[in-house]
């Protein structure tokens, strides 16, 4: 009798293990499960260097959606389809940028929210967008003197 209660403690406590490991991997893989409610933007740059998929956005400096998709279009420049909490509403006149945390930092999209009474519904893009610094080719000009 007592080994049987021996094998069920044990069977219990691997079973507890496995089912909190895999509650770890979906939160540290940002895995989500059940839907949050998101809407899409997109936003149009002329360079998007360093961005990549899950890429954080931001709103002052607090952390509002992801980068969902990169593509290119037939300009040739950078379609990013953003993923926004339902939350958070983002005026029709708002400024998408690249921007680096710290010097060597990872890249982030920041919204500067406008001051239009209207807001960017979804599958809309938002409209004025500035493209990431390259510092390799600013240092390069100022290197040769073009600056």
């Amino acid at each position: 009798m007592k080994r049987e209660n021996l094998e069920i403690a044990v069977g219990l406590f691997v079973f507890i293990g496995i089912i909190a490991l895999g509650y770890l991997s979906f939160k540290l893989g940002k895995v989500n499960l059940f839907s949050t409610g998101a809407y899409t933007l997109y936003a149009e740059f002329d360079k998007v260097g360093g961005i990549k998929k899950g890429s954080i956005v931001e709103i002052a400096g607090v952390p509002v959606g992801s980068v969902e998709k990169i593509e290119i279009n037939e300009k040739y420049h950078a379609v990013v389809s953003i993923k926004i909490d339902s939350s958070i509403k983002i005026p029709e006149d708002s400024i998408a940028s690249v921007r680096t945390k710290g010097l060597i930092g990872e890249k982030y999209i920041q919204i500067t929210p406008g001051g239009s009474d209207q807001f960017l519904a979804k599958g809309d893009k938002i409209r004025e967008t500035e493209s990431s610094i390259d510092i390799e080719e600013v240092l390069s000009k100022y290197v040769f003197g073009k600056i």
